[in-house]
């Protein structure tokens, strides 16, 4: 079975092609922006849901062609089914705007999918923060837009869907920004011209950010940004790659993208040195203990220390995965705690203790029964 992943930001052409004149037009321009209803006067609100609930009524009874006039994200999926949706289970991913109109859209596009297809799988997503009202904000959106296609779409793409982001609609600065980084998360893009009533289709183009040494040369940088920790130079990192707001660094949505889309790589290289020595080093059992790990290994090692490295500045981080905690008994002296390394049929744990404010690695080994 051909299963598709099918991203469609959604505008609000959906709501704009059904006005009656200009008057009613800009008011769907004018609080584009806005969080909620309640946001906006009485009087325009009451228009505006009175817009909403024709456009409702219509997108019941639309048939194909009168879909297709009706909103520009309904006419690029059509199109991608060749007229017509098949009966299938393939997964709409429907991006909306943190905005009510942007959302109440989406709804209105997922209403029209399910009504031809039942078997769809539809998601509509209010992606918080992504509006442009306020352009930092929107920043740190799309970056968080990034970390959720770099956590979610894997998963997709090895159970075979094929990702397919459909730009036909939506506001153009998200539709920009998506075609961006379409070349590494999507399987193809498609457009529909304003001239043309036919698909373009863009297959993945055999390209590669090449940004390997750049993080490697500021590898403790990257990985203490990437946890949200305090970076001395940021003089070698380019500056499309940081994004700073009242003194806080973090990642561009570009740094977020290589990030993500290089650290996996990185990371089974080898165990690297601590990305904090004033905190974190490494006992020379630890050494010898790590040297023959696999590659799958030696990068669990590496994400295990950057949790260990966030703990130990803030002590509320302790995820599961890490499983920081104090040693009963003096079985494994002079370490005084443990965290969890992997659990699986060889199952290992990292013990440590504190000297002063440094915490010692001193080996890794089979947990205590």
């Amino acid at each position: 079975m051909n299963l598709k992943y099918i991203l469609s930001p959604c505008g609000t052409s959906l709501l704009t092609n059904q006005t009656q004149n200009n008057k009613e037009r800009n008011l769907v321009f004018k609080y584009a922006n806005e969080k909620t209803k309640n946001d906006i006067p009485d009087a325009d609100k009451v228009q505006l849901e009175q817009l909403i609930s024709k456009t409702s009524a219509l997108i019941d009874t639309a048939d194909y062609q009168e879909a297709i006039k009706m909103s520009a994200e309904i006419n690029g999926i059509i199109k991608i089914y060749d007229g017509s949706i098949s009966q299938n289970n393939d997964f709409h991913f429907l991006l909306s705007t943190d905005t009510w109109l942007g959302e109440e859209t989406a709804k209105l596009v997922e209403k029209w999918l399910k009504s031809k297809n039942k078997n769809l799988i539809t998601l509509v997503h209010r992606h918080t923060d992504l509006q442009t009202k306020d352009i930092s904000a929107f920043q740190l959106s799309l970056s968080e837009l990034i970390k959720k296609f770099s956590e979610e779409l894997p998963a997709y793409k090895d159970n075979g869907y094929k990702i397919i982001f459909n730009l036909t609609g939506g506001f153009k600065s998200v539709q920009g920004f998506l075609q961006s980084i379409a070349n590494f998360f999507a399987d193809e893009t498609v457009y529909i011209f304003e001239s043309s009533s036919e698909l373009m289709k863009i297959p993945r183009l055999p390209i590669r950010m090449d940004a390997i040494n750049i993080i490697e040369e500021n590898l403790i940088s990257f990985r203490n940004i990437a946890i949200n920790l305090p970076v001395s130079s940021f003089e070698n990192i380019p500056e499309t790659f940081l994004f700073t707001l009242e003194g806080e660094t973090t990642f561009s949505p570009w740094g977020e993208l290589i990030w993500s889309k290089s650290k996996s790589e990185i990371y089974k290289k080898r165990v690297f040195p601590s990305p904090n020595p004033k905190k974190i080093q490494f006992g020379h059992l630890f050494e010898k203990n790590i040297k023959s790990l696999t590659a799958d290994r030696v990068e669990i090692i590496n994400n295990r220390i950057d949790q260990l490295n966030k703990h130990l500045t803030d002590q509320s981080y302790n995820p599961v995965s890490l499983d920081f905690k104090a040693l009963k008994g003096k079985a494994m002296e002079p370490s005084t705690h443990e965290m969890d390394a992997w659990a699986d049929l060889d199952a290992k744990r990292i013990f440590g203790h504190f000297e002063g404010d440094i915490f010692l690695l001193d080996k890794l080994d089979k947990g205590l029964h």
